[in-house]
């Protein structure tokens, strides 16, 4: 009798068929089939080796030696070098976790009370954890097919050192929040009276509910909401006025021009303070969003048009503002046309993404959009693309609502294994759904363990939907069941490369299989939204750090395939290569089926030349909006400014033509949002580099 000792010290009965799962694992991690006598022929090689040493007990590590050597003497070199590779990150992993576990297991219960400044939240816990350490806790806890899944990047956990901590991302129901008064932690803030205080609160809110969540944090309905705290402002300065004895028709000319002066200075503390005040322990400032452009008073629409203005100057020296995002919502009737009311409000956020790549724009009239639109609920999205409409659970609308978390499929890789078999394609697309949905699954079993009290502030103070009447221990399943468990793809352009030899924006024929892609995806989502209750999407994954990790483990794996992996990241999502010539035009024909599809979230981008007009910009959306069902653009473009004097420059600029320095900083849009040039990372630096304006042909787009 042979017994294998484990890693552990334990032994159990040597069993050789777990042979036969490693040598055929090892083949599918390249998309190789071996027969089933080949399977046998090289098990029998290794129990051969092993009964050659004459052992009563043999290790782990001994037994996977010669696996390695049985696929090598058998003439399968590929295959033993992926169990090779998969055998080196297993060890590395091993090694990392191995003296974490206990410490983390209880920290991630509760934080100790060693320091009284130290709340329950998730940020507090992640000072102690440290999100590296975290990750492998996860991925130790887990079942171990679903960590090796991750490990090997079939597919990717998104933000797995918050995997057992805090939920993705939130629409603040701003309005009912301020107007109620909430509680940081340390006492009552009552509801504001005026609007500098109301704005001043909407940033403390962006802040305090990041320091709860590992995603982004959006106002949904920023001008409407925040516009109610205009009239009493009004009424507070025309009282003022009367008891200084004005009266007549110049105090109502003077309480407008007092009413103006007080909501610039609002926003303008709303654009400094979200570019400078810190979360998450001091790690970046808020990942914010603010939805605009749909007013349903004048007042809103008043704060609309100051709130663009003072985002169009900029900062203290006119420097390109970071955050918030914004989304400015598009809406035949409302502000397209140039007889709607607020038309001028649409022109004015065009003019101001011509200097600042924000707005960014949104199009109610795609058809998905409007079906709630004209039930009476108005959609936002954030700048890192979430979207979330329809509830399986309750009231659709995107209030106290966000995507949970995500899981993303290596597309590119299925395509790499697929070796041009459409039917084996979707066969393993199948698969790795499957896994994606047990992941997600096995996230949600995780997650209702945490209590209100784990995220005291966004579940404590009625922020998420689904926390009404809960008590600090309490489960939050309910909230878990309002947001949206997201499955998202990435490299679709380099999988329809590596199963056809082109992408969709080459060939129609292989635009409708990028379409059919994408759609047994949603289908998927859909299919398990009525099977388990819980809200499932299909997300158009940002990618920003993932799309050089794929394809560097892929690179690994399966060498330098031409317009697949020989570069150093994949193509985000949906999108047509950046660097493939291709007009505007067409690349919004190609692009927006996609939008529909993808119902957690969406973006397409427009990259022009870097001076464009406010009619320029007006125009491709004008073109975007009538033409196509297209929902969710931004329009690119490379800012550069002197960090010395704040002047603007052309790209060509190699110094500052007004004092003459050197020290040039660049903004580029990254996944959805803005970034300095400098903190991109690998993946994104590459992407970037690579680049082509898209050409303007038919619409009148004049460049520089």
């Amino acid at each position: 009798m042979l017994y294998v000792v484990k890693r552990d010290g334990r032994r159990v009965e040597f069993n050789f068929l777990k042979i036969t799962e490693a040598i055929k694992g090892a083949a599918d991690e390249i998309g190789y089939t071996l027969k089933e006598s080949e399977l046998m022929e090289i098990t029998k090689k290794v129990i051969n080796y092993i009964e050659d040493e004459n052992l009563e007990n043999v290790s782990v590590e001994k037994i996977q030696n010669l696996v390695e050597k049985g696929l090598r003497d058998n003439g399968a070199k590929e295959i033993a070098q992926a169990y090779s590779n998969y055998r080196k990150e297993r060890n590395k992993v091993r090694e990392i976790k191995s003296d974490l576990m206990k410490a983390i297991g209880k920290i991630g219960i509760e934080t100790d009370r060693d320091n009284a400044n130290v709340g329950n939240n998730f940020s507090s816990k992640l000072l102690r954890i440290a999100s590296e350490s975290n990750k492998w806790y996860n991925l130790a806890s887990m079942p171990k097919h679903l960590s090796k899944a991750h490990e090997n990047g079939d597919v990717y956990y998104h933000d797995l050192d918050s995997y057992n901590l805090t939920t993705n991302c939130l629409h603040i129901p701003t309005k009912e929040v301020l107007e109620r008064g909430f509680n940081t932690g340390y006492g009552t803030i009552n509801p504001p009276r005026r609007i500098e205080t109301a704005a001043e609160l909407s940033c403390i809110l962006l802040q305090s509910t990041q320091n709860d969540m590992f995603g982004g944090q959006a106002h949904p309905e920023f001008d409407n909401d925040l516009g109610c705290f205009i009239e009493p402002t009004r009424e507070e300065i025309r009282n003022e006025l009367l008891e200084l004895g004005i009266e007549g028709y110049k105090l109502e000319e003077l309480v407008e021009k007092r009413l103006r002066s007080r909501i610039h200075q609002a926003m303008q503390g709303i654009v400094y303070n979200l570019n400078t005040m810190h979360s998450r322990a001091g790690s970046q400032v808020p990942f914010s969003s603010v939805n605009i452009g749909l007013p349903e008073s004048k007042d809103a629409a008043l704060l609309c048009e100051i709130f663009l203005l003072e985002y169009e100057q900029g900062l203290g020296m006119g420097e390109q503002p970071i955050f918030p995002n914004i989304i400015f919502r598009v809406k035949n009737g409302v502000n397209r046309e140039k007889d709607d009311q607020y038309h001028y409000l649409y022109k004015l956020a065009c003019r101001v993404a011509a200097k600042r790549m924000n707005p960014t724009f949104m199009n109610i009239d795609a058809d998905f959009n409007k079906e709630y639109y004209d039930k009476g609920y108005t959609p936002a999205t954030m700048g890192c693309r979430t979207y979330l409409m329809s509830n399986v659970n309750g009231e659709p609308g995107t209030k106290g609502r966000g995507n949970i978390a995500p899981t993303t499929i290596n597309l590119p890789r299925i395509g790499i294994q697929a070796k041009g078999d459409r039917k084996k394609f979707f066969s393993l697309l199948q698969a790795r759904l499957d896994l994606a949905k047990e992941s997600l699954l096995h996230r949600y079993g995780v997650l209702r363990q945490l209590r209100v009290k784990d995220l005291p502030f966004v579940a404590g103070q009625g922020l998420m939907k689904g926390s009404e009447n809960l008590l600090p221990d309490d489960s939050i399943e309910p909230i878990l069941k309002q947001g949206s468990w997201v499955i998202g793809f990435i490299g679709l352009a380099e999988t329809l490369i590596a199963l056809t030899g082109k992408h969709h924006g080459e060939d129609e024929q292989i635009k409708e299989l990028g379409v059919e892609i994408i759609t047994f995806i949603r289908n998927y989502t859909d299919k398990l939204t009525e099977e388990t209750k819980l809200n499932w999407s299909t997300y158009a994954t940002p990618a920003e750090g993932l799309s050089g990790k794929f394809i560097a483990q892929d690179k690994k794996v399966f060498g330098e395939i031409k317009g697949v992996t020989n570069k150093d990241y994949y193509t985000n999502s949906y999108h047509v290569p950046v660097g493939y010539p291709i007009s505007i035009k067409d690349k919004i024909e190609i692009e927006a089926p996609y939008h529909k599809l993808c119902n957690a979230g969406h973006i397409t981008y427009l990259e022009v030349d870097d001076c464009p007009t406010g009619e320029n910009i007006m125009d491709i959306l004008n073109f975007a909006y009538k033409n196509t069902n297209i929902n969710y653009l931004g329009i690119n473009f490379h800012i550069r400014y002197c960090r010395d004097c704040g002047t603007y420059l052309q790209s060509s600029d190699s110094k500052c033509k007004s004092c003459g320095s050197y020290n040039i900083q660049g903004v580029s849009r990254v996944t959805g949002y803005l970034s300095l040039d400098e903190r991109f990372g690998p993946g994104k630096y590459n992407e970037r580099k690579d680049r082509l304006t898209h050409t303007s042909n038919m619409l009148g787009y004049k460049n520089c």
